[in-house]
């Protein structure tokens, strides 16, 4: 399926914001999900099924000084 993924156009076989995160090699403890433009917590990014034409945006914090 297609969907918008961080502003760019993206095919995906990830059924679940988990299986996308885990799909992006993202590390889920530093990451924030936008799910068509709500935040969502990571304790439903399993419960939620991804459809065709999705907006995802993954946010990833990196510290720094």
């Amino acid at each position: 399926m297609r969907i918008n993924l961080n502003g760019s156009p993206v095919e995906t076989t990830s059924r679940s914001l988990s299986d996308l995160v885990a799909e992006q090699g993202l590390n889920p403890l530093s990451l924030i999900v936008e799910y068509n433009y709500e935040v969502v917590k990571q304790a439903s990014w399993g419960e939620i099924h991804i459809k065709d034409n999705d907006t995802i945006e993954l946010l990833n914090f990196v510290g720094g000084g």
